[in-house]
């Protein structure tokens, strides 16, 4: 007499329970997640701040498209510059009717490289949110030529608040302003230079020019941050501008930041860029996996010191006192700032988790990718926007004292 484990063995095989285990398993664990995801936003002590923060996305859409457009300028760059295209049938985006042949990398094959850039994200919110290149060209440009009296604004701002120092923060902008108008020449004519002059000594001019630019990139990346923070802040007050005004404002408050800011940008230099081009001129042995380390680094000073950008933006008071304010912050509200701190983790890594993925799946369809990366500009530019609003109204509230009322900012 046959055994019933023998039976069940030969009308169920063994890799369709295996299989079927699987999808129940997928299922169960995708309704965790999207409830466990649910129970967060919901309960949240900062979900006031999170709600607040959407109205005023809303209001101001001007807040996410920026960092859309400036990540997909970003990625265009990327698009044009590195990716081979043979012909425009690489571009057609009917090759996403083969999605159902696509093969799907799994959440375990690339959690680990997604955990760097989910922090990075963090950390830009309490800093500079966005890669500002190629379109900080444009700004350049735009600075240079005096654009709504902001280079006028800026020499005024940086002359009130250092008096002679600030002539030597100008010229540092000035001149990293003109590296970052150098950038695109050099890397555009860097092939037929290369059949002129030596290899080595093209790479390192490059590399100098673009350690330059790096200055100037990231300083508009703050000055964006700054106006869009204002933004913010004049919605939670309920008041109206004109827009010449709010970027020159804007950009006398950035005077202010520009002390922390040239803490970051010296820092940053000195673990990120500095070994980078040193390497073109001498032998540092794997420099490059030090970067990972130094990213990690800058992140965490940056999260570390997440109030003091937002403080110098909203009052006039020097980077001592917003260190001290800075402290005492914590120590009221180290609760909400630890939630906000998950909430916005949760959501970059679920972001960079998500294009990790359909990069992998996506491959070498050129057509797909852009699409895509296209629709990807778009999801974190509206996250980001959403999470920096949200972090304006949690600000302010805990501040004030109000956190609270639950009826604090009326839209």
């Amino acid at each position: 007499m046959e055994c019933w484990s023998d039976v069940l063995i030969r009308i169920t095989p063994l890799p369709i329970l295996a299989e079927s285990g699987q999808a129940v398993l997928g299922v169960y664990g995708w309704v965790g997640l999207c409830g466990g995801y649910a129970l967060v936003m919901l309960f949240a002590p900062v979900r006031r701040a999170l709600v607040d923060g959407l109205h005023c996305l809303g209001r101001y859409q001007r807040i996410w498209i920026t960092f859309a457009v400036l990540g997909f300028g970003y990625f265009v760059f990327q698009f044009v510059t590195f990716t081979p295209i043979q012909n425009w049938a690489d571009l057609e985006l009917s090759q996403i009717a083969s999605l159902p042949q696509w093969t799907w990398p799994r959440l375990s094959e690339i959690w680990t490289e997604t955990l760097l850039p989910a922090l990075e994200g963090v950390a830009g919110i309490f800093d500079n949110a966005t890669t500002t290149y190629p379109l900080s060209v444009v700004a350049a440009v735009l600075m240079i030529v005096n654009w709504r009296g902001l280079h006028s604004a800026l020499v005024r701002a940086l002359r009130k608040r250092y008096g002679f120092w600030g002539y030597l923060v100008y010229l540092i902008l000035l001149l990293s302003a003109l590296a970052s108008l150098l950038k695109p020449i050099v890397f555009w004519r860097l092939p037929e230079w290369s059949r002129l002059l030596p290899a080595a000594g093209l790479l390192r001019v490059s590399a100098t020019v673009d350690a330059a630019a790096f200055i100037f990139e990231y300083l508009v990346g703050v000055y964006i941050q700054v106006y869009l923070i204002t933004v913010c802040l004049a919605w939670t007050r309920g008041l109206s501008f004109e827009e010449g005004e709010l970027f020159r404002f804007a950009m006398r408050r950035f005077s202010y930041v520009l002390e922390w800011a040239g803490i970051v940008v010296a820092v940053s230099t000195l673990i990120l860029r500095l070994p980078l081009v040193l390497a073109y001129f001498i032998n540092i042995p794997r420099v490059l996996d030090y970067l990972p380390i130094a990213r990690v680094l800058m992140s965490g000073l940056i999260i570390a010191f997440c109030s003091l950008q937002i403080s110098l933006v909203l009052h006039n008071e020097t980077l001592i006192e917003a260190m001290r304010a800075h402290v005492h912050f914590i120590q009221k509200n180290a609760g909400r700032l630890a939630w906000s701190l998950v909430i916005c983790g949760i959501h970059f890594y679920g972001i960079m988790a998500c294009d990790a993925i359909l990069r992998g799946a996506i491959a070498d369809r050129l057509g797909a990718l852009l699409l895509w990366k296209f629709s990807f500009a778009c999801i974190r530019g509206v996250v980001t926007g959403w999470l920096l609003a949200s972090w304006v109204c949690l600000f302010r509230q805990c501040e004030t004292g109000r956190i609270h009322q639950e009826k604090w900012i009326q839209y």
